[in-house]
């Protein structure tokens, strides 16, 4: 009889190891179930003011970037198709383009006039020399950083590409208002960038505990004064 107690006693216990065990296997399960969903879906949410001459500014707030940059470095997939950046009238359009490291842009012209898009900007420095109606040349941007095109033909005309190490990157509505959602969990920077302003960035850990709130000062012409890509004046005559 003592003998058959003790043995029930036994299978009782081991059950309950058994059990214990696979709460705890269950809850360590869940733990990474919550760590994984946050390590790819967290969001960040906010708003950006732009401030000219201690005056909010809400006209042109839709043209600015926000971008999250991770402090682990972020997998940069390769764009499918080629980024253009046209010649329109005497304008490039569209005027900003955001593209991960290493990626293409293409210049066509669409004008029945010669123009030579270049820039000074770096390692992203390039000359696409004087070329007419066509699809245009391609360029590579290899570096991080901000890119500021002009023509060498028309002074007026200016564009930007911001060259990014992340994939995650939008633009605030008309009314500042912006989210970047899929976003890994942990440290890393917020940028903010404007034509008409400086870069703005913030270190934050995310997931962030509420919206951010965000301010830009901005007090550049939409058209920076600048010289040739021989670093001479431009001539008056830009009539072709």
């Amino acid at each position: 009889m003592k003998r058959d107690i003790s043995r029930l006693a036994r299978h009782v216990r081991r059950r309950r190891l058994l059990a214990l065990g696979a709460g705890i296997a269950l809850l360590a399960g869940a733990v990474a179930a919550v760590a994984a969903a946050r390590e790819e879906g967290a969001q960040l949410q906010g708003t950006l003011m732009l401030v000219q001459e201690g005056r909010n500014v809400v006209e042109g707030v839709d043209q600015a970037v926000v971008f999250f940059t991770p402090a682990k470095k972020p997998k940069l997939a390769a764009a499918e198709a080629v980024p253009q950046i046209a010649t329109i009238k005497k304008a490039f359009q569209p005027r900003m383009l955001v593209v991960p490291v290493g990626s293409r842009v293409r210049f066509p012209n669409q004008d029945p006039i010669l123009h030579n898009a270049f820039s000074v900007s770096g390692g992203n420095a390039f000359d696409a020399g004087l070329y007419g109606k066509g699809p245009g040349k391609t360029v590579t941007f290899k570096e991080a950083g901000l890119v500021r095109i002009f023509c060498n033909v028309h002074q007026q005309m200016a564009a930007y590409v911001l060259v990014v190490d992340t994939p995650y990157s939008t633009a605030p509505d008309k009314k500042g208002g912006f989210s970047l959602a899929g976003l890994p969990a942990g440290p890393g920077t917020l940028s903010v960038w404007h034509e008409r302003g400086e870069l703005l960035s913030q270190a934050v850990t995310l997931p962030a505990s509420a919206p951010l709130r965000l301010s830009l000062a901005v007090s550049k012409p939409r058209v920076p004064r600048h010289l040739n890509k021989f670093g001479k004046a431009y001539s008056t005559d830009s009539s072709y």
